[in-house]
């Protein structure tokens, strides 16, 4: 039995009280809906149709079915028990976060060789990680990406079946956990595609094998022909001096491969069986309920325009995110200032995780997340190359109880400081969602006959609360692409009238309206308060919300 390393223990202490610190109390919006939809999926099944907004025959894929299904589970356990259904969300959501700290650290490490880069590199995306903390889909399909990682370089390292069988599981899961980045399962395959094929067409090119292969085949021709002996002759003669200047290349090559300038290119002949592993786990989009969604639900995405109006779908700007420049500043100081070499297949998913990035901010996660994987690498090699001993005078104090104690209590005292502020915190913020507001709806009003506009950021916690919506946080689900419904865009329609591009009483009458609840703060309650708009009955206020009876709806 392989002994604990008091590093690992160390580590792994630490990271369980830092990921708990950074697990927010407060509820996302995505999360409201996702316990309501895991309830009906339980008591109808996956019907493919909305059950929770008033709009009539929207058509619904239910992207992350196995997720809420699973959150619900864990709600309705909650409440069962009597601790309450969102206390257990929450224990929940810290278990999955203290487990993504543990898997990016053990990955880190097996992978590197390294276990102190490999704590500190964690810590460090925890940090970075913080905001995307969340009791959503994301937060499996986070640890399931790093897996992902590790299987595809243990596959090439040793081309076992198991994990093989690793990849295909994760693509399984994910296809039914989080549809919208199954595709990303893909994009992780491809930097070791790529690095292959150059290794392949440099081999080609740097040993001349098109020209060998035509002098051969020229032989073979002519040696069937009479009268040809001395053109044999002459070629045999080329083919041998080809062959010697090719094998002194090969000499050379290899030299310098051992020790190149800055990229590191690896011919990996499992590359070829790595491909197969990669064409079944495109099958495993077919293993699912939701039919053919895995192959269209991010295509259908890309076309609409919700991308273009939600804040993390936007392109990312630097010099607006600190902490995406420091961590590109840090790989590129690493790569230019110091001897550390890269792989070129790290090269390429730095590159192309980067260029996600910029194209949209919400992949800044999967920068940090699997970056981490190629970074902790650079640095490790880093130190190899400046010192003899690499971190064994590092490892030899953290060997030592006071030092260990120390960390540990540094650790603690650091998470304290995160978790201080969020002491108070609510699982739902009243300031945020209309929690009274609806305790009012939900008491004096006719849910069969009334019909709701609401905002988009809290239109998740109305429907958990049993109130039909007119829109929501599943942007999909109210767009044409998705709708079928090319006459009527739901979700610009929201837009443009939450932001007065049209007269908001045009879209209530389109939709005949009857009631609306609104932010105090929003564009459309700060005019009809200041223009006294006779057709708004006021019927509720509080703090944060307005609710509002249209009056004369069918005028």
């Amino acid at each position: 039995m392989k002994k604990i390393k008091r590093i690992d223990v160390i580590a792994i202490v630490s990271i369980i009280i830092f990921a708990f610190s950074i697990t927010p109390i407060t509820f996302q919006n995505d999360t409201y809906y996702t316990i309501a939809i895991g309830k009906h999926i339980l008591e109808n099944g996956i019907d493919m149709q909305d059950p929770f907004s008033w709009h009539e025959n929207l058509p619904y894929t239910y992207p992350h079915w196995a997720y809420d299904t699973g959150t619900y589970i864990i709600y309705n356990l909650g409440e069962n028990i009597g601790i309450g259904g969102f206390t257990a969300v929450y224990i929940a959501t810290v278990v999955l976060s203290v487990i993504l700290g543990i898997v990016i650290y053990l990955v880190n490490s097996k992978l590197s060789k390294n276990n102190i880069i490999s704590f500190l590199v964690t810590l460090g995306v925890l940090y970075l990680l913080k905001n995307y903390i969340a009791a959503r889909a994301q937060l499996v399909t986070f640890i399931l990406f790093v897996w992902e990682i590790y299987f595809i370089e243990k596959f090439l390292e040793n081309k076992k079946f198991g994990y093989a069988i690793g990849l295909v599981l994760i693509s399984l899961l994910i296809a039914n956990l989080h549809v919208a980045v199954w595709p990303f399962i893909f994009v992780l395959f491809l930097p070791y595609i790529a690095e292959y094929f150059i290794a392949v067409i440099a081999d080609r090119i740097i040993y001349k094998k098109s020209k060998v292969k035509t002098l051969k085949f020229k032989i073979k021709r002519l040696s069937k022909k009479d009268g040809k002996e001395e053109k044999v002759q002459e070629l045999n003669k080329k083919l041998q001096e080809l062959e010697s200047k090719i094998s002194k290349i090969k000499i050379k090559r290899e030299e310098d491969n051992k020790n190149p300038y800055k990229i590191k290119i690896k011919r990996n002949e499992n590359v070829k069986w790595l491909i197969l592993v990669m064409v079944i786990c495109v099958l495993m989009g077919f293993i699912t309920p939701l039919k053919d969604t895995p192959f269209t639900y991010l295509y259908k995405t890309m076309q609409g325009n919700t991308t273009q109006n939600i804040s993390e779908h936007l392109p990312m700007t630097l010099i607006n995110n600190t902490n995406a420049m420091c961590a590109l500043v840090l790989v590129l100081a690493i790569l230019i200032f110091t001897k550390a070499k890269i792989r070129l297949s790290d090269l390429f998913m730095v590159g192309g995780l980067c260029y996600l990035m910029l194209s949209t901010r919400r992949q800044f996660s999967m920068f940090v997340l699997i970056g981490s994987i190629v970074l902790t690498r650079l640095i490790v090699d880093m130190i190899n190359r400046y010192t003899k001993d690499g971190m064994k005078q590092a490892e030899s104090v953290v060997k030592n109880i006071g030092v260990a104690i120390s960390l540990t209590v540094l650790m603690l005292l650091w998470s304290y400081y995160y978790i201080k502020p969020k002491l108070d915190d609510q699982y739902v913020d009243s300031s945020s969602y209309p929690v009274a507001a609806c305790d009012y709806i939900l008491e004096n009003i006719d849910l069969e006959n009334a019909r709701f506009y609401n905002e988009y950021n809290y239109g998740s916690y109305m429907l958990f609360r049993g109130i039909p919506v007119f829109i929501d946080s599943r942007a999909d689900l109210y767009a044409p692409e998705f709708s079928g419904n090319k006459d009527e865009d739901i979700f610009s329609d929201f837009i443009n009238t939450s932001s007065i591009g049209v007269f908001y009483e045009d879209t209530f009458k389109k939709y005949d309206i009857t009631h609306i609840i609104c932010n105090k703060s929003s564009k459309m309650n700060m005019i009809i308060t200041k223009t006294n708009d006779t057709r708004y009955k006021e019927l509720y206020s509080d703090d944060h919300f307005v609710i509002y009876e249209r009056l004369n709806v069918n005028e």
